[in-house]
């Protein structure tokens, strides 16, 4: 019986320091893009951190890992260590990531000025290319920084340059939206209306529109037509412009519909 206990003993120690010498080898001492690629996969588990930390002491310039390794600390709100590990990425290959710091400032933080600045420069960087920051277009983002701004004119500008580089039939139709709203915050009614509806000849469900046409219907003082479009933008809500995790600047919700509603049945 002593002798079975010493064997299974010697079996589990032996099988232990096997995978001890596995954990350490895929750890530590596997190619970096096999190791980069593991933790990638595990984002924000406690073996991925470790591995992304191991990887940045043996490549210290390598710029994907401190990328990398900041998206589950953002992605938690834990923006201070995120942007610490964000901007090491970007001072080491700012052609790279600097797309991703200023979408994240923009979505995230509503930081325009700064996600401009880092807008800027990567356009500064990439000359005769028109850039795409996390998958959306450099000029409809840098047009919603200047809308967050409340400079709608500049605002315009951009949403305009966005729509010239990806024609009309294929530029984001928020693109559109935007440019109804500023026209409409700039008081310009009329010219509001007339770019919400380049909105609905791409998708007549998108209930932005029909809630910005009613309510610059409301301004020229045709209330009729102001609780036709609202009716609309009611019917189609479940269109509206969503992301779980951000908030858009215009997105609208059923509530300031409804609110809207009181108000124009007592006119």
């Amino acid at each position: 019986m002593k002798i079975f206990i010493k064997i299974i003993k010697i079996v589990f120690t032996i099988l232990f320091f096997a995978i001890s010498i596995v954990i350490i080898y895929f750890t530590a001492l596997s190619p970096k893009e096999k190791r980069f690629k593991m933790a990638e996969h595990s984002q924000g588990l406690y073996l991925s951190q470790t591995m992304f930390n191991i990887l940045k002491f043996q490549h210290s310039d390598y710029s994907d890992v401190y990328f990398e390794q900041s998206v589950a600390f953002n992605k938690r709100g834990e923006y201070a260590k995120g942007f610490e590990l964000l901007n090491k990425a970007v001072e080491l290959e700012p052609e790279s990531h600097l797309g991703y710091r200023g979408w994240l400032k923009l979505r995230k933080l509503r930081a325009y000025e700064s996600a401009l600045n880092d807008f800027n420069r990567l356009d500064s960087l990439t000359t005769n290319f028109v850039d795409a920051p996390w998958g959306e277009n450099i000029d409809f983002l840098r047009g919603e920084c200047y809308f967050g701004k409340n400079n709608y004119k500049k605002a315009i500008e951009n949403f305009n340059l966005n729509v010239e580089n990806n024609k009309e039939d294929w530029v984001d139709i928020h693109t559109f939206v935007y440019l109804g709203l500023c026209e409409y915050e700039l008081g310009n009614y009329e010219k509001s209306i007339s770019e919400f509806e380049r909105a609905l000849k791409q998708s007549e469900f998108t209930p932005e529109s029909y809630f910005g046409i009613a309510k610059a219907f409301e301004k020229l003082g045709e209330i009729e037509k102001a609780k036709e479009n609202l009716l609309k933008a009611e019917k189609n809500i479940d269109y509206k412009r969503n992301d779980i995790y951000n908030e858009f600047l215009n997105e609208i919700y059923l509530s300031e519909i409804m609110k809207f509603k009181a108000e124009l049945n007592k006119k």
